[in-house]
């Protein structure tokens, strides 16, 4: 048997069922598989612009510390002549 609330508590009511239904959704996945997992992060990353152009480039290191042992074996060839 339904009765009259008053409408102090039928807000209080309403408030209440709105909550549940928030909690509930919290704990939805929004993903059915760790790929579309992946494909979202990777996209919310390129749209920060983590990825692409923004980049920072390439290090010189390799090539310098290449030409350093190139001239230090050549050194060490000449030094056994």
């Amino acid at each position: 048997m339904l009765m009259n609330i008053d409408p102090q508590r039928q807000s209080a009511l309403s408030s209440l069922e709105a909550s549940i239904a928030s909690a509930r959704a919290g704990f939805a996945c929004l993903f059915s598989t760790s790929d579309e997992y992946e494909r979202a992060l990777i996209d919310e990353r390129r749209a920060q612009g983590r990825y692409g152009r923004h980049a920072p480039p390439p290090s010189r290191w390799p090539a310098v510390m290449f030409v350093g042992v190139a001239l230090m074996v050549a050194g060490a060839a000449l030094l056994m002549i």
